[in-house]
């Protein structure tokens, strides 16, 4: 038996509205009004969940580090465990999202191999495109503590069988979050839609697990405060791409004055607005994103430099460029403080409980998975 969903009140149906608002204005913002932006926070939004999902792992790299991968850059030494597992992650992201535009998926057993063995290839000693072998925890290695520990082996095959059938067919009044909460419950985080998040809040991760399993396998126990755990982790994890989405509008034009100002060729707004966000800028970089020869892209990359903008580091090979204080003060510039507001906090506070709760939305579903 799996984990059932538990009976929502009408806080969590409020709050699941609230986020559906949230993903309304983002699609706004991502496909009705685009950016010339856009492109640099898709990136970033990608790379900061494998960085989130691979850091619940023990496998840490900075967003920088993970760009490179997701963007094929060159490796100047040997390939890292690292480089490994993030250019897994991003060819099973890449396939998944391959998938939501294919009418006849079918979503199913071999379907969830595929995306293990995407991950895990590069290890075979991790069996990878098979149900595990053996024992699985999750432990808090800050602590040396099991949190959670996965149903016996043999049961695996058949409970993930019951996950799909309850993934499959979805009633009408069942929210896809809350469905995506209950299949966390068994399948990998990193098929999550909120890594980024989880990687921030690893210590409140292990403290739900380990409530909701008592420490190991329980399906007959409650799973409100799960559910709730994942619903404020989309709703705050919404709540920061529309934040990125309001300081990467104001400081793109701050970018653009200046580009104006120094009369620098349009191509290399870009680069400096991803230099102002703190990444790494490369020759290789900074030609796939303008498309110009190595040449121009380096010419591009001096004048930048001696305008103060940019900061050379390294020599050869090796150099990347760097933002200079003058990005770096426009970052600051245009950053938002607002604090991230837990959504049940808000709607309590704000008295808009009812209201809320009968506007509920509805949110699109993989093909293959039916509403019955």
């Amino acid at each position: 038996m799996i984990f059932q969903p538990p009976k929502l009140e009408p806080s969590d149906t409020a709050v699941l509205s609230l986020i559906a608002d949230q993903k309304e204005r983002l699609k706004l913002y991502t496909q009705s009004n685009p950016r010339r932006w856009f492109g640099s926070l898709r990136r970033g939004t990608f790379a900061r969940a494998i960085q989130g999902s691979n850091s619940i792992e023990g496998i840490n790299a900075s967003v920088d580090e993970v760009i490179a991968v997701i963007e094929d850059e060159p490796v100047l030494d040997e390939k890292t465990e690292m480089w490994h597992a993030t250019k897994g992650y991003r060819d099973a992201m890449t396939y998944i999202m391959q998938t939501v535009q294919d009418g006849s998926f079918e979503f199913g057993k071999q379907f969830l191999k595929s995306l293990h063995f995407m991950i895990l290839s590069y290890d075979l000693s991790k069996h990878p495109g098979q149900w595990r072998p053996g024992a699985i925890r999750v432990v808090n290695e800050k602590e040396g503590v099991v949190v959670y520990e996965a149903p016996d082996v043999e049961f695996v095959d058949t409970l993930v069988g019951e996950l799909i059938e309850y993934l499959k067919n979805p009633t009408k009044d069942e929210h896809p979050i809350v469905r995506a909460a209950m299949a966390h419950l068994i399948l990998h985080p990193i098929f999550s839609s909120i890594e980024e998040w989880l990687g921030g809040n690893t210590e409140k991760y292990y403290e739900i697990l380990a409530e909701t399993g008592a420490g190991s396998w329980h399906p007959e126990r409650d799973t409100l405060n799960w559910v709730r755990f994942c619903i404020i982790a989309h709703y705050q994890q919404a709540q920061t791409l529309l934040r990125r989405n309001e300081e990467y509008d104001a400081l793109y034009e701050e970018i653009a004055k200046i580009a104006a100002q120094e009369k620098l060729p349009e191509r290399s707004i870009l680069p400096l607005f991803d230099a102002a966000l703190g990444w790494r800028i490369t020759n290789p970089r900074y030609r796939g994103d303008t498309e110009v020869t190595e040449f121009v892209a380096s010419r591009d990359l001096k004048k930048l430099s001696e305008l103060g903008l940019l900061q050379p580091q390294g020599e050869k090979r090796g150099r990347f460029y760097t933002r200079s204080g003058r990005l770096t003060a426009l970052r600051l510039k245009t950053r938002v403080n607002r604090p991230i507001e837990n959504p049940y906090e808000a709607i309590v506070g704000k008295g808009r409980m009812n209201e809320i709760a009968q506007q509920r939305s509805s949110a699109p579903f993989l093909p293959g998975l039916k509403i019955s």
